[in-house]
């Protein structure tokens, strides 16, 4: 068995010392559970890096979500949530559902365009534009125009054809065998 030496980085890897270079477009999508929870890893390993993270979560209002206990603990991950604490019916979105969404795509464009942040995580946006809460032409406007060094990961069933077009990377996430099958509740700390 050959040892790994890990004293010297591999050819993907970048040194402690190098600027982060090249963000990619990541698409977590399909029906499967897990796809923020993906994203939110890679959020910790790139805080495990001293990199800026923001997340903007459109359809989520609850405040008892973990990751948002965890934010309180790191100063580099900055979650924002624009979405109220009931379902969106996707063929009669509220009034206040497309103002709360309108206003989470504009705190999007500035996390994605300003900057300030190494990966960018629009928790959900796939399902806000599924059920027209923000516009997909917009958003690819938003991908399209990114800084090159900026990550963006974008989460939720029924990716649109174009936001797929359009990433470096997609993920498809199906449940082969899920705890709610066998009638488990949702936990603490595990789904939410």
């Amino acid at each position: 068995m050959v040892k790994e030496d890990y004293t010297t980085a591999h050819p993907w890897q970048k040194t402690p010392s190098d600027e982060r270079k090249l963000g990619l477009i990541m698409v977590n999508t399909g029906p499967g559970k897990g796809k923020t929870t993906a994203a939110l890893g890679l959020a910790l390993r790139a805080i495990g890096h001293n990199q800026k993270v923001k997340i903007i979560q459109f359809m989520k209002g609850d405040r008892n979500f973990g990751e948002l206990l965890l934010a309180q603990r790191f100063p580099e991950l900055d979650i924002t949530q624009y979405g109220l604490d009931r379902f969106v019916d996707p063929k009669n979105p509220e009034p206040a559902q497309i103002e709360k969404a309108a206003e989470g795509f504009a705190a999007a464009r500035r996390a994605v365009l300003g900057g300030e942040y190494a990966v960018v995580i629009l928790d959900e946006a796939n399902v806000a534009m599924a059920f027209g809460l923000i516009s997909t032409g917009e958003v690819v406007e938003l991908l399209r125009s990114k800084p090159k060094h900026v990550e963006v990961i974008l989460t939720g069933r029924d990716a649109p054809a174009e936001i797929i077009a359009l990433a470096d990377y997609v993920n498809e996430i199906r449940d082969v065998k899920h705890p709610y099958q066998a009638k488990i509740p949702a936990r603490v700390g595990i789904e939410f």
